[in-house]
């Protein structure tokens, strides 16, 4: 097992094309990330990966394999990749101080992580919350991001699809076994993700939850969700126009679901007013958020990453 240093990174080798990384945080908490390495010597940017609200880094996995070696069309450089499970989430340890499931102390998790990493610079992949903290990076580390990737959240979050999240997470039962988590995750989203086939529905499952001790579990603490319920939805959510604008100077590419109620079309089409070199991928049959290796989504980073030479 891998001892946690402070401010450094310890690694230990699995066989499925990543290293498992522990690193400790400011305040002393384990964190996790897993490093696809990639060929050693390449000099191309690594891709640092971040998941949404309660999901963790293995949302990431298909993508990031396919980032790391190479392996599509059409081609992108293979490159390192590293994706993070912030605390409270997949293997990194829970925090007995719920106020820390913030975007402020989560923004700090990535900038502590990635130093340890000896990461200073990288292309930004976010998913969901992942985008947001991307925003909140833009306005404190500006230098840090390459380009960024949002998948399917931006200055601007609908008040309906952030209670649709909570709502769902409040109600979500535990699993007898995979096949009821897949029945689960169907119930919930299947409306929104019609273009899904049964493989994306079992990696859906994988993703989201763990087998601990015989049982199925929520791959979160629960006290995630206890910050959701605090939120005022009777009140307009604060917006990160200021923060999106810090991104004007890298390319920006954004992901939205077609059936998404997170991000509107209205957010879309203004984001693309304030970055006019903005692309924009519309993933059809698919709801909050679409999943990273699905569709035409790694190609469609590929050509990004290839037209902005990074």
């Amino acid at each position: 097992m891998s001892q946690t240093i402070k401010g450094n990174a310890t690694s230990a080798a699995v066989p499925d094309g990543f290293k498992s990384v522990a690193i400790s945080a400011a305040d002393g908490l384990r964190l996790h990330a897993r490093d696809y390495s990639g060929p050693a010597g390449s000099g191309h940017l690594p891709i640092v990966c971040l998941p949404g609200l309660t999901r963790n880094a293995r949302d990431f996995h298909q993508s990031a394999t396919l980032f790391s070696n190479g392996s599509m069309a059409p081609a992108i450089e293979p490159r390192r990749v590293i994706c993070l499970d912030y605390r409270g989430r997949g293997e990194s340890d829970r925090d007995r101080n719920a106020d820390n499931y913030s975007l402020t102390v989560e923004t700090d998790d990535v900038q502590a992580a990635l130093a340890a990493l000896d990461v200073p610079r990288a292309i930004f992949f976010g998913t969901s919350r992942g985008a947001l903290i991307i925003h909140l990076l833009a306005a404190t580390r500006p230098t840090m991001i390459a380009a960024a990737i949002l998948n399917d959240a931006g200055p601007v979050i609908e008040g309906a699809g952030l209670a649709q999240i909570r709502g769902y997470l409040t109600r979500l039962p535990q699993p007898k076994d995979w096949e009821q988590a897949v029945d689960i995750l169907k119930q919930a989203h299947g409306k929104a993700f019609p273009a899904l086939g049964p493989g994306d529905w079992r990696e859906m499952a994988e993703a989201i939850y763990v087998e601990r001790k015989g049982k199925i579990v929520s791959d979160f603490d629960q006290a995630i969700v206890k910050q959701l319920n605090a939120i005022d939805f009777n009140t307009q959510l604060p917006t990160l126009w200021p923060q999106f604008d810090a991104l004007a100077h890298v390319p920006v590419m954004t992901i939205r679901g077609e059936n998404s109620q997170l991000l509107s079309q209205t957010t879309v089409t203004e984001m693309e007013k304030r970055h006019p070199g903005m692309e924009t991928l519309v993933v059809a049959g698919q709801g909050h958020a679409p999943l990273p290796h699905s569709a035409a989504i790694p190609a469609a980073i590929a050509q990004f990453l290839a037209r902005a030479s990074l």
